[in-house]
């Protein structure tokens, strides 16, 4: 969902009373040009918006634009796929407005480019036998490059009694032989030639795996044909699962997943794995117990926050040894509050800032405890760069500088702080790099924005930024690592990773020494539940005193195996039905995810991944914070969370800064 706020810079400058929300109310009519929109896939063209008043004199208010599928920055419009979309653009009016705000809609209509190839190949090194089923998949490409998405391919086979297609691409062999396989769309073919030998083996077998593992554990088969020659490694094998519950009264469903010979055991009971590679058959038997993983958890303290909207949370240790926390907040009045956490369960405000912003929407600290950093939103003056804190006295922070340089253009939705460089991101088009070694004099370094894509979101791990490119998924740049020939001051793109959602909010990399594998945590952020049942649930944004529908979340967390860069696999994920992700931090193998309404969530995520990880047993606790004594009484919208020195802190969009703690699991006597 494309979402901007622009201020319209027509007419004469502003005056101190005149500001572009209260310029809002006199906006009768919102205009474009041209009024209905007819472009190709993967263009930018102009459009222009313009807000009137009664008299039709342009008016210079902030508009929001807004269209799923659509991008809008500084008078572009970007599609990136075609169809028919839908554009509203409305004026932002100030808070003590009561009239409905002007709005117009503005079609627009998306054609695909001509096609230009199709490429013909399989997803896996499995080779086709006679007797054996081989699936293979088609992309079709424009001149340019780029793919088309959701395209349905005819295929037909050039000798049906060698081998035959269905209409999804798997190509059954009958016969040793010669064939080719032809995917076409639209008057373009591809094909594949293949050499179809006969299959030498009477027996299938799985080698290696276990007799028994815990739910959520990955255990990997390998089908070997035998009885030939030579023992057959690459043969093409159907995979599946039978499942004999513990409980045949209370049995799940979907219990065990198989794919490619990596099994996985959703539920305790006993499941036969079965591999299948024409009429050869082998099973295995794996027992799967309970994986023993939830712990109690218990109130540490909060630091309540009741007059004002949280936001984000980061912790600290001060340079002078002493434990700490910084909060900002949603909506209000630009306050950010430091807190003394050295004693958790006794959480003290120590001191507030105020900054000119209706929302300090993130909040950084270096790690070395030098500096702090505030995200600024919604400056009266317009320059919302971010706000450099000095910390060397944390009991007493004070302002340091603002950044207002040229680069930043917008409002700062999200940071990343190094002991010397900050990442700021300016009006969700790119990320800014500053050297502030010199708090009180921050330079421009360098910047990085991706080609046709907003961000919301960056994370720096070992040299390479991952950031949060909502439809484009994740951006990875290396900004100092090296490998691919960047630094921080020359970022080099490395890949893009796709996100079969599209709402790629936040990217935590982390590498699994219990797998030996580097995984990439993405989450979503949908704002709705779309057709989901429960679409109407939750009380998270409706402020105590004030009627209205409330906004309720939806989303997941997407795992990426990305140990190899250059092929990243989705390979599992999180999801909890009814609730909608947010921040997330990965730490010793425990995920702890703000779940906004669903709590804080702590998940076991070690070794292998696979599949629903909500549904294995892995998760360890949930928190969901209630208080009289909050923006919108007992209600929990958990913002972001931080394990820190064996306790965990997280932040509650209604309620402050909060403090639990895992319990040792208990285990019984024998």
């Amino acid at each position: 969902m494309l979402i901007a706020v622009l201020a319209m810079m027509f007419g004469a400058p502003l005056s101190a009373q005149d500001t572009s929300l209260a310029a809002g109310v006199r906006v009768t009519q919102i205009v474009t040009d041209p009024a209905e929109v007819v472009m190709e896939a993967g263009s930018t063209i102009p459009l222009s918006i313009r807000a009137l008043d009664a008299a039709g004199n342009v008016v210079n208010a902030s508009l929001r634009v807004r269209g799923r599928g659509l991008d809008y920055s500084d008078g572009n419009l970007t599609a990136a796929e075609g169809g028919d979309y839908v554009l509203v653009a409305s004026v932002v009016l100030p808070g003590e407005a009561t009239a409905a705000p002007a709005s117009a809609t503005i079609a627009v209509h998306v054609n695909w480019p001509a096609i230009a190839r199709i490429s013909v190949e399989t997803a896996n090194d499995h080779r086709l036998y006679a007797g054996t089923e081989v699936r293979y998949g088609a992309q079709a490409f424009f001149a340019n490059g780029i793919s088309r998405k959701g395209v349905s391919f005819s295929w037909s086979t050039s000798d049906a009694d060698v081998a035959t297609v269905d209409a999804w691409g798997s190509v059954t062999a009958h016969s040793p032989g010669s064939v080719s396989i032809t995917a076409s769309y639209e008057g373009v073919e591809g094909a594949v030639r293949l050499a179809v030998p006969a299959l030498d083996a009477t027996a299938l077998e799985l080698w290696g795996g276990t007799d028994q593992v815990r739910q959520g554990d990955v255990v990997t088969f390998q089908a070997v044909a035998t009885g030939g020659a030579a023992p057959v490694t690459d043969v093409p094998v159907m995979w599946s699962v039978f499942f004999e519950p513990d409980d045949t009264i209370n049995a799940p469903g979907a219990a065990g997943i198989v794919n490619e010979g990596k099994f996985v055991g959703e539920v305790p009971g006993q499941y036969t794995v079965l591999a299948t590679a024409g009429d050869l058959v082998a099973r295995r038997k794996v027992d799967v117990r309970a994986r023993g993983a939830v712990q109690d958890i218990e109130l540490n303290g909060r630091g309540g926050v009741s007059d004002q909207r949280s936001s984000d949370l980061w912790m600290f240790e001060g340079v002078d040894g002493r434990d700490y926390g910084l909060t900002g907040t949603w909506g209000a009045e630009g306050w950010a509050f430091f807190w003394d956490v050295t004693n958790p369960t006794a959480i003290a405000k120590i001191d507030s800032i105020q900054v000119d912003a209706r929302t300090v929407n993130d909040v950084k600290v270096a790690p070395n405890g030098r500096y702090a950093a505030l995200s600024r939103e919604g400056a009266s003056t317009r320059k919302d760069g971010p706000v450099l804190v000095d910390l060397s006295d944390p009991m007493h922070p004070v302002i340091a500088s603002y950044i207002e340089d040229s680069h930043i253009t917008g409002g700062v939705h999200n940071m990343f702080a190094m002991d010397n460089y900050l990442f700021a991101l300016s009006n969700g088009d790119k990320y800014v790099i500053f050297d502030v070694t010199d708090l009180k004099n921050p330079k421009f370094v360098s910047e990085y924005n991706h080609p046709n894509s907003r961000v919301h979101d960056v994370w720096v791990h070992d040299g390479v930024a991952y950031s949060s490119e909502w439809g484009t998924g994740v951006v990875v740049v290396d900004v100092g690592n090296g490998k691919w020939g960047g630094s921080i001051e020359n970022p080099v793109f490395v890949t893009a990773v796709p996100y079969p959602v599209g709402q790629t909010h936040a990217a935590f990399p982390y590498y699994s020494e219990s797998a030996d594998k580097f995984y990439l945590f993405l989450g979503d952020e949908i704002m709705g539940r779309g057709d989901q049942a429960w679409r109407g649930t939750g009380l998270n944004t409706v402020p105590a005193g004030r009627d209205g529908t409330p906004v309720a979340f939806s989303g997941y967390v997407h795992i990426i195996d990305f140990t190899d860069p250059e092929h990243p696999l989705d390979i599992a994920r999180y999801e909890v039905p009814e609730f909608g992700t947010h921040n997330m931090w990965v730490e010793d193998d425990v995920l702890y995810q703000a779940y906004y309404d669903g709590g804080v969530r702590m998940v076991d995520v070690s070794g292998e991944l696979m599949g629903n990880l909500a549904t294995q047993g892995r998760e360890i606790a949930v928190f969901k914070p209630f208080t009289s004594d909050g923006f919108t009484p007992n209600v929990s919208v958990v913002w972001g969370a931080q394990p820190y020195k064996g306790n965990i802190f997280f932040s509650d969009l209604t309620s402050g800064l909060w403090s639990v703690k895992l319990k040792p699991t208990q285990r019984p006597i024998s």
